[in-house]
């Protein structure tokens, strides 16, 4: 059974930090893209990058020199690196695991359950 478990959220003020992280059980790690994802209220998934086991990250364009993604393969976890967090970046963030490297949300087998970060002015 995979399970994608995140933590790390909450609230900050903006231009603040914050690091996601989520560890993943039940799969074979490196054969995995390790995605990230956020919603905004009344607002469709958007991607915001991956991470795959040959190292290379996709970074989208609204989050580029701001989010870092990283991966530690020993304990399958993906992490998300958060700085200068503005107000846009409130939502509900999530990890997704694909056998794809993807940016498409339909691609991702498996989900965590999200976390919440919100970002005050």
């Amino acid at each position: 059974q995979v399970q994608l478990v995140e933590s790390g959220g909450g609230l900050v003020q903006a231009g603040g930090s914050l690091r996601l992280s989520c560890t993943a059980s039940g799969l074979t790690f490196s054969s995995y893209a390790m995605g990230w994802f956020r919603q905004a209220p009344g607002k469709e998934r958007e991607f915001v990058g991956f991470s795959w086991s040959g190292g290379t990250r996709y970074d989208a364009d609204s989050v580029k020199g701001r989010f870092t993604i990283s991966r530690d393969s020993a304990n399958k976890t993906v992490y998300l690196q958060m700085n200068s967090l503005k107000p846009e970046d409130t939502a509900v963030y999530y990890c997704a695991a694909s056998a794809q490297v993807t940016m498409r949300h339909r691609d991702y087998a498996y989900w965590g359950q999200g976390t919440q970060v919100t970002v005050s002015s």
